[in-house]
Formats: structure tokens, C-alpha cells, sequence
């Protein structure tokens, strides 16, 4: 990928790139499909979205995969009690997604899941179907995770549900 087309592509993106992709009604319904899937589950869903790089990243070569291990870390998906706590984290500019699982899931879960729901909603977001894109992403992650973390007796909803902007 060139590096001066993808600087331009992170430039026009920002903040309101974001609200106009992902509106409140959007951000609440994806919110429920978090919410909704954990309660068949006993792991964690984080979901962060980010417009774009700044320029001293991209001009470093930074990559989206970088990018999403340090918003873990941010965000505190690492942190659950058991260990298996997700990140699904969208770069807008790039169309880019990456899943970054905590030892317990990333353990449980074969790296294949995790690459097909990346390429689906990358696909779906490329087109256009933002919506479309993540909310399938959601539910197969909740399908897969229902598998490997049944849902256990007492357990408690450890990281928001909604969606981060960064």
C-alpha cells in the first residue's frame, strides 16, 4: 500500500467521519447485540471504532494490527476475570478490522474465527454496510464465544457494551 495515499485516506477521516458511519441509533443497536450475545456468554465484547492515524504514525508505517494492541491495553479488555475478554477494533480509514483476544479466548478459539469475522465485516464496511458489518461480526463472535464460555451462574457484565469512539 502506498504510504502518501494512505496518509491522504487517514486525513479526511475524523470524528464526524464516525458520527455520520455510526449514528446513536446505530451505536445503541450494536450495544444491544453486545449486550444481548454476553448474556448467552460468560466472556467480554469491546468494540472500538477510530476514524483514523495520526500522521506521525502513518508516516512510521504503524499498522492497524499495532493499533488495536494498544486500544486493548486502553480499553482494559485484558482485565476481565477470566481472561477472555475481545476486542473488535474498526479503522475506518483503512477499512481495516482486528480482533484481539485475551489469553483465555485467544486460547479457546481457533485463529481462523477470528480472521473470518475480521474479513466479513472489513468486506461489508468497504461497501458501504457499516451496520451490516458489525452486527454480523457481533453475533458471530457471540456464536463462537457461547461455545467456548457458556454462560455461568452469576456472571457479571465486566466492560461497557457501547461501542468506543477514539
Amino acid at each position: 500500500m502506498n504510504v502518501w495515499s494512505r496518509c491522504c485516506r487517514h486525513l479526511v477521516h475524523d470524528a464526524r467521519t464516525v458520527r455520520r458511519r455510526f449514528p446513536d441509533e446505530l451505536m445503541s443497536r450494536i450495544e444491544q447485540a453486545v449486550s444481548d450475545g454476553e448474556r448467552r456468554h460468560s466472556a467480554e465484547i469491546r468494540i472500538a471504532i477510530e476514524a483514523s492515524l495520526p500522521l506521525r504514525d502513518l508516516l512510521r508505517g504503524r499498522s492497524t494490527r499495532q493499533r488495536a494492541l494498544e486500544v486493548f491495553a486502553q480499553l482494559g479488555v485484558w482485565d476481565t476475570e477470566a481472561n477472555n475478554g475481545v476486542l473488535l477494533y474498526l479503522l475506518l480509514a483503512d477499512h481495516a478490522v482486528e480482533i484481539v483476544a485475551d489469553r483465555a479466548a485467544h486460547g479457546a478459539i481457533d485463529a481462523s474465527v477470528w480472521r473470518e469475522v475480521c474479513d466479513t465485516v472489513a468486506a461489508a464496511c468497504r461497501d458501504g454496510r457499516f451496520e451490516e458489518g458489525l452486527l454480523s461480526g457481533v453475533v458471530a463472535l457471540n456464536v463462537s464465544l457461547a461455545e467456548a464460555f457458556p454462560a455461568r451462574e452469576g456472571d457479571r457484565d465486566e466492560l461497557p457494551n457501547r461501542p468506543a469512539i477514539l
